[in-house]
């Protein structure tokens, strides 16, 4: 009996000597990265777990970068624990580099910086405008407050002044502030 492996399939081809012989374990589907490398993908295939059959991407684009038998020497040195965080870094270095061949993710982190700084400063000057437009809305209700009293001054009653301005006229305006 001879098997003929491909991609996903096994066939069976009978020689009249054994008609009676157990039919063969199917095949599973091989990992993206055997697929890519054409080659047949073994029961204890270190890329398998990683590079599922299903996101081929994944590794073409780990591949270009790297190269096979580097993530294959990688992995292998690495103790199981380690090796998903690894192939996630290594998937997400080769991105970053396929879009910046230059930087890779380091550009990607230096641009991320420099919008941080930036928006720091917005943040800074925004709260510098919020500061001086309570000091000039304080400022103006001072200079209320006095425009008041002043014109309540000549409404004296047996030598005393009228205190309760504040009370009756300005209750008003402190409102805008506690809102």
């Amino acid at each position: 009996m001879e098997y003929c492996y491909s991609d996903t399939t096994v066939t069976t081809i009978t020689s009249p000597s054994s008609p009676s012989s157990p039919p063969p374990p199917p095949v599973a589907s091989p990992c993206a990265a055997c697929k890519i490398l054409r080659r047949r993908c073994v029961e204890k295939c270190v890329l398998a777990p990683y590079f599922p059959p299903n996101d081929p991407l994944k590794f073409t684009t780990a591949h270009r970068v790297f190269g096979a038998s580097n993530i294959i020497k990688f992995l292998q040195e690495l103790p199981e624990a380690q090796r998903a965080d690894t192939v996630s870094s290594m998937v997400y270095e080769a991105n970053a580099r396929l879009r910046d061949p230059v930087y890779g993710s380091a550009g990607a982190i230096s641009q991320l910086q420099n919008q941080v700084n930036e928006l720091q400063q917005q943040l800074a000057m925004a709260q510098a405008e919020i500061v001086n437009m309570q000091s000039q809305q304080a400022n103006l209700m001072a200079i209320i407050c006095m425009e008041k009293w002043h014109n309540t001054i000549p409404h004296q009653h047996n030598g005393t002044t009228n205190m309760n301005f504040l009370d009756e006229n300005l209750g008003s305006l402190w409102e805008p502030l506690w809102t």
